[in-house]
Protein backbone atom coordinates (compact mmCIF):
# COMPACT_ATOMS: atom_id res chain seq x y z
CA UNK A 1 0.00 0.00 0.00
CA UNK A 2 1.39 3.52 -1.08
CA UNK A 3 1.30 5.51 2.22
CA UNK A 4 2.85 9.03 0.38
CA UNK A 5 -0.27 10.88 0.66
CA UNK A 6 -0.26 10.04 4.86
CA UNK A 7 3.44 10.97 4.80
CA UNK A 8 2.72 14.06 3.04
CA UNK A 9 -0.40 14.87 5.47
CA UNK A 10 1.93 14.00 8.76
CA UNK A 11 4.72 15.63 7.39
CA UNK A 12 2.72 19.26 6.62
CA UNK A 13 1.47 18.90 10.71
CA UNK A 14 5.24 18.16 11.56
CA UNK A 15 6.26 21.49 10.22
CA UNK A 16 2.71 23.01 11.40
CA UNK A 17 4.13 22.22 14.82
CA UNK A 18 7.55 23.71 14.16
CA UNK A 19 6.14 26.86 13.09
CA UNK A 20 4.01 26.57 16.68
CA UNK A 21 7.12 26.02 17.88
CA UNK A 22 8.85 29.08 16.99
CA UNK A 23 6.19 31.38 16.92
CA UNK A 24 5.76 30.78 20.91
CA UNK A 25 9.44 30.54 21.39
CA UNK A 26 9.42 33.96 19.86
CA UNK A 27 6.56 34.76 21.76
CA UNK A 28 8.54 33.89 25.30
CA UNK A 29 12.10 35.97 24.21
CA UNK A 30 9.92 38.91 23.46
CA UNK A 31 7.52 39.08 26.27
CA UNK A 32 9.89 40.01 29.69
CA UNK A 33 8.06 42.43 31.87
CA UNK A 34 6.55 40.59 35.18
CA UNK A 35 2.81 41.34 33.97
CA UNK A 36 3.43 38.76 31.47
CA UNK A 37 4.81 35.99 33.17
CA UNK A 38 1.83 33.69 32.86
CA UNK A 39 2.01 33.62 29.44
CA UNK A 40 5.91 32.85 29.41
CA UNK A 41 4.80 29.64 31.05
CA UNK A 42 1.56 28.85 28.94
CA UNK A 43 3.63 29.31 25.83
CA UNK A 44 6.35 27.30 27.51
CA UNK A 45 3.72 24.61 27.75
CA UNK A 46 2.73 24.90 24.04
CA UNK A 47 6.01 24.50 22.88
CA UNK A 48 6.25 20.95 24.59
CA UNK A 49 3.12 20.22 23.48
CA UNK A 50 4.00 20.93 20.17
CA UNK A 51 7.18 18.64 20.83
CA UNK A 52 4.91 16.03 22.01
CA UNK A 53 2.20 16.09 18.63
CA UNK A 54 5.76 16.30 16.48
CA UNK A 55 7.45 13.31 18.09
CA UNK A 56 4.08 11.00 17.57
CA UNK A 57 3.42 12.44 13.89
CA UNK A 58 7.34 11.20 12.95
CA UNK A 59 7.29 7.78 14.66
CA UNK A 60 4.03 7.29 12.68
CA UNK A 61 5.81 8.43 9.08
CA UNK A 62 8.32 6.06 10.21
CA UNK A 63 6.16 3.66 10.71
CA UNK A 64 5.15 4.25 6.85
CA UNK A 65 8.42 4.01 5.59
CA UNK A 66 9.06 7.84 5.15
CA UNK A 67 11.69 10.64 6.51
CA UNK A 68 10.16 13.43 8.47
CA UNK A 69 10.31 17.14 8.18
CA UNK A 70 12.50 19.52 10.14
CA UNK A 71 11.42 22.71 8.70
CA UNK A 72 9.18 25.10 9.25
CA UNK A 73 6.16 25.60 6.57
CA UNK A 74 8.14 28.42 4.41
CA UNK A 75 5.17 29.61 2.21
CA UNK A 76 1.54 29.70 2.87
CA UNK A 77 -1.28 31.45 5.57
CA UNK A 78 0.09 29.41 8.53
CA UNK A 79 3.91 30.41 8.54
CA UNK A 80 2.26 34.21 7.90
CA UNK A 81 0.46 34.13 11.06
CA UNK A 82 2.97 33.21 13.03
CA UNK A 83 5.61 36.01 11.49
CA UNK A 84 2.57 38.47 12.47
CA UNK A 85 2.92 37.50 15.94
CA UNK A 86 6.60 38.01 16.02
CA UNK A 87 5.95 41.33 14.43
CA UNK A 88 3.37 42.04 17.27
CA UNK A 89 6.16 41.79 20.10
CA UNK A 90 7.91 45.17 19.68
CA UNK A 91 5.06 46.89 21.02
CA UNK A 92 4.50 43.96 23.97
CA UNK A 93 0.58 44.97 23.60
CA UNK A 94 -0.72 41.75 25.79
CA UNK A 95 -3.96 41.63 23.40
CA UNK A 96 -2.36 42.31 20.49
CA UNK A 97 0.10 39.20 20.85
CA UNK A 98 -2.68 37.21 22.06
CA UNK A 99 -4.42 37.84 19.11
CA UNK A 100 -2.05 37.17 16.66
CA UNK A 101 -1.30 33.84 18.98
CA UNK A 102 -4.84 33.01 18.43
CA UNK A 103 -4.47 33.32 14.47
CA UNK A 104 -1.74 31.30 14.55
CA UNK A 105 -3.64 28.43 16.31
CA UNK A 106 -6.84 29.38 13.81
CA UNK A 107 -4.35 27.77 11.18
CA UNK A 108 -2.83 24.92 12.68
CA UNK A 109 -6.59 23.90 13.51
CA UNK A 110 -7.14 24.51 9.95
CA UNK A 111 -4.23 22.35 8.71
CA UNK A 112 -5.72 19.28 10.87
CA UNK A 113 -8.90 20.27 9.63
CA UNK A 114 -7.58 19.81 6.04
CA UNK A 115 -5.71 16.92 7.08
CA UNK A 116 -9.01 15.20 8.46
CA UNK A 117 -10.70 15.72 5.14
CA UNK A 118 -8.27 14.26 2.43
CA UNK A 119 -9.44 10.91 1.35
CA UNK A 120 -6.03 9.80 0.53
CA UNK A 121 -5.51 9.81 4.57
CA UNK A 122 -6.00 6.56 5.68
CA UNK A 123 -8.38 5.91 8.76
CA UNK A 124 -5.53 4.85 11.16
CA UNK A 125 -3.52 8.06 10.31
CA UNK A 126 -6.91 10.12 10.98
CA UNK A 127 -7.07 8.84 14.51
CA UNK A 128 -3.81 10.57 15.67
CA UNK A 129 -4.68 13.56 13.39
CA UNK A 130 -8.05 13.92 15.24
CA UNK A 131 -6.61 13.24 18.58
CA UNK A 132 -3.35 16.03 18.01
CA UNK A 133 -6.30 18.62 16.77
CA UNK A 134 -8.18 18.08 19.37
CA UNK A 135 -5.57 18.82 22.18
CA UNK A 136 -4.68 21.72 19.69
CA UNK A 137 -7.89 23.38 20.02
CA UNK A 138 -7.99 23.03 23.84
CA UNK A 139 -4.74 25.48 23.67
CA UNK A 140 -6.53 28.02 20.92
CA UNK A 141 -9.81 28.15 23.58
CA UNK A 142 -7.35 28.96 26.44
CA UNK A 143 -5.51 31.63 24.40
CA UNK A 144 -8.91 33.01 23.15
CA UNK A 145 -9.96 33.34 26.65
CA UNK A 146 -7.22 35.33 27.68
CA UNK A 147 -7.40 37.24 24.36
CA UNK A 148 -10.96 38.07 25.21
CA UNK A 149 -9.77 39.17 29.33
CA UNK A 150 -7.06 41.34 27.74
CA UNK A 151 -9.64 43.31 24.77
CA UNK A 152 -11.84 43.64 27.56
CA UNK A 153 -8.76 45.27 30.60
Amino acid sequence: MDHKACIDALNDLVKINNDRIAGYQKAIEELNDEENKDLKSLFARMITESKACKEELKQMIHSYGGDSESGTTASGKLYRAWMDVKAFFGGGDRAAVLKNCEAGEDAAQKAYQTALEDDSVMAQTKVLIRKQKEQLRHSHDEIKQLRDAAVAH
